[in-house]
C-alpha cells in the first residue's frame, strides 16, 4: 500500500518509526508522539491547509527535539561538574544525577606532597636490605636494587634506616637502667629475698610500657642512627659503621613516580579526563518535568516547521491556469530558523542561571540580605 504524502489526519505506531529507536521503550514517549504529530499539523494549517509530511517525520522531528534538549543540559551539566568528575571511572552514568562538591582535585595534588613528604600518595614505596660491613661507608645502589629485581631503573631513596633490636628484649639488661637489670630485678619487683619462681606481683601494664618507652628514649638520645647522602648512586652512610649488619633502603622508581596517567584506582580502570569520555546519556523521556517538555514540544515544532519549508523550496512555484501559485518554503524556513535561535538561546540562559557558581552566589547575596534584615529587628525590651 502506498504511503500518502500528506498528513492524514492522525498518527500510526511509533514505536519502530523514529530514525533512531532512542524512545522505543519509553512508554510516554510512544504515548504522546502521535498527539504531537497532531498539533503540531494543526499549527500548521491541516485541515484548511494541505502539510506535506508523514507521521513518521513529525515522530523524527519529535525524537531530535528530545535528543537536542537533552544534549544541551548534559553539555551544561558536564561543565559545570567536570572540576569534580575527573578522575571518576568512566563506567559510571551521571544522567540524572545530583552530582555534589569533592576535594578530589584538592587531594589529588596533595597526594603528590604526600608522595614526597613520605606521608601518603599512590606511588608504591619499596624496600629491600643492604649488607653493611664493619668500616665501610660507600654501597652502589646499582648492586643494591639490582638485587630488589630492578636493575636499570631509576630510582629516588626515600629513606635510609635500621632497625635497632626491640626495647623488650633488653627489658631484663643488667646494663639498661631504666629496665630490670638482673642486678636489681628483685628488689624492683618487690620480691626481697625470695625467689621469682615462686612469687608473683601483680602490677599494672602501664608500668611495664613507661620502662619500655624509656629504653626506646634513652637509646634515641644517646645511641646515633644512620643518615645518608647519595651522589651518582652511590650511598654514603653517617656514621660510619663499627659493626657488620643490615641497612634498610625505602625507595620508588621514578618512572612510577613521574608517570602523568596514575589513577588511584587498581588495573587499568578508564578515568574521566576531560570533556569528551564523561557518560552522559540521553534523557529518558517519562523523566524530564513538563517544563523540558514544553520546550521539546516548541523545538520539534520548529523543526518539523523547517522540514516542511525544505519540502516547498523544492519548487519556488506551480503553474495553474493562467497563472502560477508561489510556495512558502523560505519563509517556513527562515521562521524556523529563528525560532529555534530564540529557544536555544532562552534554554542556555536558563541554565547558565542556575550553574552552581550562579547559585552560590545567590546564596551568598540572600544570606546578606537576611544579615541586614536581621540588622533593623528592635531588640526585645524586658519589662518586670
Amino acid at each position: 500500500m502506498a504511503q500518502q504524502p500528506i498528513w492524514p489526519g492522525s498518527g500510526s505506531a511509533v514505536s519502530s518509526s523514529t530514525p533512531f529507536g532512542f524512545y522505543d521503550n519509553d512508554s510516554e514517549f510512544q504515548t504522546e508522539a502521535p498527539q504531537f504529530a497532531s498539533w503540531c499539523a494543526k499549527r500548521l494549517g491541516y485541515p484548511i491547509t494541505a502539510v506535506e509530511l508523514q507521521d513518521t517525520q513529525f515522530y523524527a522531528c519529535l525524537e531530535e527535539a528530545v535528543t537536542e534538549y537533552s544534549s544541551q543540559v548534559n553539555q551544561f551539566n558536564i561543565r559545570d561538574n567536570l572540576l569534580h568528575l575527573r578522575g571518576q571511572v568512566t563506567s559510571s552514568n551521571f544522567t540524572h544525577k545530583r552530582v555534589k562538591s569533592t576535594l578530589s582535585e584538592n587531594i589529588f595534588i596533595s597526594e603528590e606532597y604526600g608522595q614526597e613528604a613520605n606521608v601518603g600518595g599512590t606511588v608504591e614505596v619499596k624496600r629491600t636490605a643492604v649488607s653493611i660491613n664493619s668500616g665501610s661507608q660507600v654501597y652502589d645502589l646499582n648492586d643494591v636494587i639490582g638485587e630488589a629485581s630492578e636493575s636499570g631503573a631509576s630510582i629516588e631513596v626515600k629513606r635510609v634506616f635500621y632497625e635497632s633490636s626491640p626495647a623488650v628484649s633488653r627489658y631484663f639488661d643488667p646494663y639498661a637502667m631504666t629496665g630490670f637489670g638482673t642486678m636489681n630485678m628483685l628488689d624492683g619487683f618487690g620480691f626481697g629475698s625470695m625467689s621469682p619462681a615462686i612469687t608473683f606481683v601483680l602490677q599494672p601494664i602501664y608500668a611495664d610500657l613507661l620502662r619500655i618507652q624509656a629504653i626506646e628514649f634513652n637509646d634515641q638520645i644517646r645511641k646515633s642512627g644512620y643518615s645518608f647522602e647519595i651522589r651518582n648512586n652511590q650511598m654514603r652512610v653517617f656514621p660510619q659503621p663499627t659493626t657488620s649488619g643490615s641497612l634498610w633502603v625505602e625507595y620508588s622508581l621514578t618512572s612510577e613516580r613521574d608517570n602523568p596517567l596514575r589513577t588511584r584506582y587498581s588495573g587499568s580502570a578508564d578515568v574521566v579526563s576531560d570533556y569528551s569520555n564523561v557518560r552522559y546519556d540521553n534523557m529518558e523521556y517519562n523523566k524530564i518535568n513538563d517544563v523540558g517538555k514544553q520546550w521539546i514540544r516548541k523545538y520539534g515544532y520548529a523543526l518539523s516547521k523547517e522540514l516542511l519549508g525544505m519540502i516547498r523550496s523544492k519548487y519556488g512555484t506551480i503553474p495553474i491556469p493562467n497563472s502560477e501559485v508561489s510556495l512558502d518554503g523560505e519563509t517556513l524556513r527562515a521562521e524556523a530558523t529563528s525560532e529555534k535561535e530564540v529557544l536555544m538561546e532562552q534554554l542556555r540562559e536558563t541554565l547558565e542561571q542556575t550553574s552552581r557558581k550562579a547559585l552560590l552566589e545567590a546564596q551568598r547575596d540572600e544570606s546578606d540580605f537576611q544579615q541586614e534584615t536581621l540588622k533593623k529587628v528592635p531588640y526585645p525590651v524586658y519589662i518586670g
